[in-house]
């Protein structure tokens, strides 16, 4: 007889929980390259979208959490994951951007 896995959905609680996070993110603001590559044009708007993004993100987390008690940890630790990923690499972008003397793409 094979035993079950009980932690069987473990994984994809935690690959859900860190793409919403990241589904999130974008759905409130550009990608990290045209960050670096506009910042600044963008620099007083773009970081706000983020953390705008990031609340969201940790509504959605935090819901999904209370709803699945059996996976919460998963849940909770691919989400916070991804959120951190994501402050990460606008914040490098954003410093790289504003560091580049490369052209932007956006005139007006």
């Amino acid at each position: 007889m094979l035993a079950l896995d009980t932690n069987a959905g473990n994984g994809i609680a935690f690959l859900v929980s860190a793409g919403i996070v990241f589904e999130i993110v974008a759905y409130s603001c550009s990608s990290p390259q045209t960050t670096e590559i506009n910042i600044r044009k963008r620099e007083s708007t773009l970081m706000k979208w983020v953390h705008i993004g990031q609340l969201q993100s940790v509504g959605f987390i935090a819901a999904a959490a209370i709803l699945d008690k059996k996976r919460r940890v998963p849940i909770l630790v691919g989400g916070i994951s991804a959120m951190i990923i994501t402050e990460g690499l606008y914040v490098y972008a954003k410093q790289a951007g504003l560091n580049s003397q490369g052209p932007e793409t956006e005139e007006y």
